[in-house]
């Protein structure tokens, strides 16, 4: 598994980045929920907040994002690592 933290200030900063970083790396995301992890899927598609997913949907996602979405950190979590951050 795959583990990429993220810290920042002001408020979100840390939302914010790994949202980009997910972005550069070809990955799409949930909107942030109270209740849940952001999904994360390869590939452009849209995708629901974590709590209307079906649990075969949740098994099959790529990854999670989760933390403190307004003041950090946040963690991006993967199954597998992005091509460009393995070795």
């Amino acid at each position: 598994m795959f583990k990429k933290v993220f810290t920042g200030i002001p408020t979100f900063a840390a939302y914010h980045q790994a949202q980009a970083w997910l972005k550069s790396h070809g990955y799409s995301y949930g909107p942030s929920s109270h209740d849940g992890p952001c999904a994360i899927f390869k590939g452009d598609c849209v995708i629901s907040k974590w709590r209307n997913l079906s649990a075969k949907e949740r098994k099959a996602v790529d990854g999670i994002l989760d933390g403190d979405i307004r003041n950090g950190p946040v963690t991006v979590h993967l199954k597998v690592a992005p091509q460009s951050e393995a070795a």
